[in-house]
Formats: structure tokens, C-alpha cells, sequence
């Protein structure tokens, strides 16, 4: 049975700590060691730390700490999505300040105060006025032909609405929406 990952485009110290309280509250694996500002593993480490990991459904990180273009973080999803044993059923493209980056268009967004927006929104979780992501390891993942693209604020901060103390309540439910349109 293929496993099944969600790729969450960021890897920083708050990020990791809030994708690990994320993964504790649903239940699923989460790839600490694929965080890092940018992600240090390459992808078939990666890749071999998911196939090993207990659980079908998993979450790693990505992140390119602000590089526009093809960076470590992009080359990681890129490899994961090439693997015939994992099944990439989503993504949460997090928003950044990185103007100089491609930006991408999300399937729906989800906002600081946890409402989904057909628009994009901002590093804070506030919606914009497009249908745009503009993040530093988003750049791939339409091409890529992964489904269920989240776009949604920086993890674990938001002006505080998701934050640890909080209990990452943003990030939670955008996972779980990634969950639900696959039944998982």
C-alpha cells in the first residue's frame, strides 16, 4: 500500500514545532527532519524516513528559506512525487514575503480566522484579492500535478492565531480538509 503525504512548504524552527503538534492531534507521522531553514535532507533520504515511519499518512516539510526558483525544497517534493510507493494527497503552499518567486494558484485557501476563501491569502492569513500563493517552495507544485493545494498563512504564526499556545488550530484544519477530500 502506497503511502500517502501531505507536503507542508515550510521548515522553520516554529513551523516544525507546529506541524509536529499537528501531526500529534490527528494522529499521523510527521518527517521532523525533513524541517530546516532550507531543508537539509535530499529526497530519497527523505523518502526512506517516510517508507519507514509508522502510520499510512504522512507529513513532511519543504522549505527553500526564501531562494526563488528551483531550490532544495522544490527538488524534494519533485522526487517525492516520482516515487511509485507514495502518493502525494495534498499540500499546504504557505505564503511568504519572497516577491520575486513564481506564484502559484491554490484549490482553495484557508485564512487566519480558519474560513476557506477561493482567493489567496498573505504570510498573516489574510485574504488578498487573486487566487495567488506567493511562497518560496511553492513554485513546482502545480506542475507537478499534485491535487489539494491549500494555500494558507505562515504556519504557526498568523498574528498569533496559530500559534503552539493556540494549538495550531489553523494548521489543523487545513490538514484535515486534505484529509477529508481523500477519506483518509
Amino acid at each position: 500500500m502506497k503511502k500517502k503525504v501531505i507536503i507542508v512548504t515550510d521548515g522553520d524552527k516554529v513551523a516544525k514545532s507546529c506541524v509536529e503538534k499537528a501531526a500529534e492531534k490527528l494522529n499521523l507521522r510527521c518527517i521532523s527532519s525533513s524541517a530546516g531553514n532550507p531543508t537539509e535532507l535530499e529526497g530519497k533520504e527523505i523518502k526512506d524516513l517516510v517508507m519507514e515511519s509508522e502510520g499510512l499518512t504522512v507529513l513532511v516539510m519543504v522549505d527553500d528559506r526564501g531562494r526563488a526558483g528551483q531550490g532544495k525544497g522544490e527538488r524534494v517534493t519533485e522526487y517525492l512525487v516520482n516515487q511509485e510507493d507514495i502518493e502525494i494527497i495534498g499540500a499546504l503552499a504557505v505564503a511568504s514575503n519572497s516577491p520575486a518567486v513564481e506564484p502559484i494558484n491554490p484549490d482553495k485557501s484557508i485564512t487566519l480566522t480558519g474560513d476557506f476563501v477561493s482567493h489567496g491569502v498573505d504570510k498573516d492569513g489574510v485574504e488578498v484579492s487573486d487566487n495567488k500563493i506567493y511562497g518560496d517552495t511553492v513554485e513546482n507544485l502545480e506542475s507537478l500535478g499534485i491535487d489539494n493545494i491549500i494555500g494558507i498563512g505562515d504556519i504557526g504564526k498568523m498574528c498569533g492565531k496559530d500559534s503552539i499556545a493556540e494549538g495550531v488550530p489553523v494548521t489543523i484544519k487545513a490538514i484535515e480538509e486534505i484529509l477529508k477530500i481523500n477519506g483518509v
